[in-house]
């Protein structure tokens, strides 16, 4: 096979959404009830899941061939393919999720715990009769590039870099080792014990130390709307500590690790075993 395979992309799509069906009852709970139904983030997330797991094994799988080309290079990928490729997955990742997580936070915010919690406003539509800012989706895209601009869709791409790129190396190093770990050494296909608790284990990983800039993150795309209170992540974190402490960096950090084994296990369950069922084979796959 080339090193360049579209079966990962397809088998990302389907780990996305085995996430996304496993996860959305606590994303509801975690983001106050906004997207009673599953559409948006099952099209978006799968969309997103498959564009990072292909990216990532198409480079990591580019990557060892090359090193296997060269004289007494080992066939198996090296701890620097794994890191450069979760970086390249990384900076893929926000390309495409910043305009996603702006529009989530955008329609998080017209809700009254968000509004009470984060912004000490008052409710505007239900206090004074009037309809949220944003009727949906669509009409969030549309008001975001009317009034910001098409730059306006990447607010805060700064601190999804600062998230992501890292984050990415949080959650796919850990997998690759700790699944290589557990798989005994005759099982000759995907073993269900070690993706599930490999995938489980990286996404806990991943989420619990990406708390921090996704707070900086979520507060600069929220910023603009009611109220206009940050120059910038530099910015933002300084503000936040001074008003807040330390601790608010790491608001969520036990919600967002336990919320993150679940999804992340479903995710890697539905990569590994659509992508074994896609090839037709037993070949043991790595991601």
């Amino acid at each position: 096979m080339g090193s360049f395979q579209l079966e990962d992309f397809a088998a990302g799509w389907i780990g996305g959404a085995a996430s996304v069906i496993v996860g959305h009852p606590l994303d509801t709970v975690k983001v106050f009830g906004f997207f009673k139904g599953m559409s948006f983030p099952l099209a978006s997330i799968a969309v997103y899941n498959s564009a990072v797991f292909g990216v990532f094994n198409n480079t990591q799988r580019f990557l060892s061939q090359h090193h296997c080309r060269e004289p007494g290079a080992s066939p198996s990928g090296t701890l620097s393919d794994l890191l450069l490729a979760s970086m390249v997955a990384g900076v893929v990742s926000v390309g495409l999720g910043t305009p996603v997580d702006l529009i989530k936070i955008r329609l998080q915010m017209q809700t009254r715990p968000f509004q009470e919690a984060n912004l000490g406003l008052r409710p505007r539509a239900m206090t004074l009769g009037k309809p949220p800012f944003y009727q949906g989706p669509v009409d969030c895209i549309a008001t975001i590039v009317r009034t910001e601009g098409l730059a306006g869709m990447y607010r805060g791409v700064g601190a999804m870099l600062l998230r992501d790129v890292p984050g990415y190396c949080l959650y796919f190093i850990p997998y690759v080792f700790l699944n290589d770990w557990i798989t005994p050494e005759a099982c000759t296909g995907p073993s269900l014990c070690a993706v599930w608790l490999a995938g489980g284990v990286a996404g806990a990983i991943s989420w619990g130390t990406a708390t921090p800039m996704d707070v900086v993150k979520s507060r600069l795309q929220a910023d603009g709307v009611y109220l206009n209170k940050y120059k910038g992540v530099l910015d933002c974190i300084s503000q936040s500590y001074q008003k807040e402490g330390l601790k608010v960096f790491f608001r969520g950090i036990t919600v967002n690790a336990v919320r993150g084994f679940p999804m992340s296990a479903a995710m890697f369950l539905g990569y590994e075993f659509s992508l074994q069922a896609i090839r037709g084979d037993h070949a043991v796959t790595s991601p």
